[in-house]
């Protein structure tokens, strides 16, 4: 394989199970703070600011490696670079599994988001070089459903293991997942050369941004700065949600208890699953009626927006069904990641993503982190639990309403057609 299409469905398959093992493995670490979260808040004494740190940790571990990323895998290629990444994340899965004290446990979290920061962007690198485009938003979609899968593993199995093993055994058997994913992908996915292979005018050294590894294409890119507050906000937002800060508002303002807590997240899960397989599946036909992603984005987004906001009208009575609602039409965010590599060249495909995630994940530690903060805050303020969650949340709806007004509203030279959803 030297780097262009793949042929077959069966090599297609073993490539993208290879990497699939790995963001699952991604997901399920990035996930299993908010099933421990009452756990881990009792044992080490943590306040709402503290949870949130610990969870945008890891966000900010990716945030740390995004752009240099992009150009290490558009010049060696997604094996290599996640291979080596991964043995970074085995370390900080046993360093979080010792930690004996806040500091220690939020650098081990970190370090596990350093480590686990390819587990996306390589496979989608290389899928926009190895795919025909009719497959690239499929595999990402499906993809993704994969990571439901993570995150369904993080849910109820945590919680029934954790009488069995306790917390930190949990992180040993993360690290030696993570070892056998690393060896799948070692054996099965393709050799890369470089960006000469996906374009060879760049292999002349003409001193291209291209070929010089340069960002400054993608950050010029206008349909990049369309959706970069989208991706900051809301789709940061919707990870922030989904990864932290459903638990806490099920216990601390619905009154589940953790094991009912745990419950919900699985079905939460079970349903994000569903919602990605049924993207991955609908992509083609939105896109044979012509249905672009831009236009999918303008219709879904108000739609999640409206169902935080019962949620927060809701308050204590906003439970497993409500937050269903409100996560599952917020996937429809993730169209915005490769629709950005669609509107690059492929030359850029790891730099574009790579660039797009930075946004994304930066959003994911400011979000988990600044509704942390606010919530202290508030309470402070005078506000009681209940009220406290509702303002911190108000905040962050009123931020993705400002994101989205500039989607729909950028100056028109801030404006792109690109391909639909397939």
């Amino acid at each position: 394989m030297n780097g262009g299409l793949l042929a077959g469905r069966r090599r297609i398959a073993t490539v993208f199970l290879a990497f699939a093992v790995a963001y699952f493995f991604s997901t399920l670490v990035r996930a299993i703070t908010a099933t421990l979260s009452p756990t881990l808040t009792a044992e080490f004494e943590l306040e709402s600011r503290d949870l949130g740190l610990l969870a945008g940790g890891y966000f900010l571990g990716f945030a740390f490696t995004q752009l240099p990323m992009g150009t290490w895998l558009d010049r060696h290629g997604p094996k290599r670079v996640i291979v080596c990444f991964l043995a970074v994340a085995v370390i900080g899965c046993l360093l979080f599994s010792a930690a004996t004290n806040f500091p220690l446990l939020l650098a081990a979290r970190v370090l596990t988001g350093v480590g686990v920061s390819a587990c996306l962007m390589a496979p989608l690198t290389g899928y926009r070089r190895w795919l025909t485009p009719p497959m690239q938003l499929r595999s990402n979609s499906w993809m993704l459903m994969v990571g439901s899968f993570g995150l369904v593993g993080a849910t109820l199995p945590v919680h029934w293991l954790m009488p069995l093993l306790g917390w930190r055994p949990l992180f040993w058997l993360l690290a030696a997942g993570i070892v056998v994913s690393m060896a799948l992908i070692a054996w099965a996915a393709p050799a890369w050369h470089g960006e000469s292979a996906a374009d060879p005018s760049k292999a002349a050294g003409n001193g291209s941004e291209s070929a010089q590894g340069g960002y400054a294409a993608v950050w010029r890119d206008p349909f990049f700065r369309k959706l970069a507050p989208v991706g900051f906000f809301n789709y940061g937002g919707f990870v922030a949600m989904q990864t932290l800060w459903v638990v806490p508002w099920l216990t601390r303002v619905a009154g589940y208890t953790p094991q009912e807590a745990a419950g919900a997240l699985f079905w939460i899960s079970i349903a994000l699953l569903a919602t990605y397989w049924l993207w991955g599946v609908t992509n083609p036909r939105l896109a044979h009626r012509g249905i672009p992603a831009t236009r999918l984005l303008t219709w879904g987004m108000p739609l999640a927006m409206l169902a935080l906001a019962l949620v927060l009208i809701a308050g204590p009575a906003a439970g497993t069904v409500a937050w269903i609602c409100f996560l599952c039409i917020s996937t429809v965010v993730t169209l915005a990641q490769p629709a950005v590599a669609l509107a690059l060249p492929p030359a850029l495909a790891g730099r574009a993503l790579s660039a797009y995630n930075l946004v994304v994940f930066a959003g994911v530690f400011v979000v988990q982190w600044g509704i942390g903060l606010l919530i202290d805050l508030f309470a402070r303020a005078g506000l009681d639990t209940v009220d406290s969650f509702r303002a911190a949340l108000a905040v962050f709806l009123a931020c993705c309403v400002m994101s989205y007004t500039y989607f729909l509203w950028a100056p028109p030279h801030n404006r792109r057609v690109v391909p639909g959803p397939a």
